[in-house]
């Protein structure tokens, strides 16, 4: 008896073996499957890449400096040509 019960011991351990075994092969084709779907969602969507955002993103800050560079000539040119400047384009007209 006791190489009978030992032979069933054996064998539900194979049995167990293989069905680990085919759990993990069963995991990964899931994960599998969850990752070309999640590619697929992502696809969809249109993301951007971050070398895209940063590019994006540099050219933006560059045209906020000269926005403000370009304010702030404006702003001197207006000092320049106000009512009451010595430089006004008015009193120039009246020579």
């Amino acid at each position: 008896m006791t190489t009978t019960q030992s032979r069933f011991f054996d064998e539900l351990a194979k049995l167990m073996t293989n069905a680990a075994g085919a759990a993990q092969g069963v995991r990964r084709e899931i994960d599998t499957l969850i990752q070309a779907q999640m590619e697929r969602v992502l696809g969809n969507m249109e993301l951007v890449t971050r070398d895209e955002f940063e590019a994006v993103r540099a050219m933006a800050q560059t045209a906020r400096e000269e926005n403000e560079a370009l304010h702030q000539r404006i702003a001197a040119l207006e000092a320049r040509i106000s009512p009451g400047s010595a430089d006004s384009p008015s009193d120039a007209k009246a020579d």
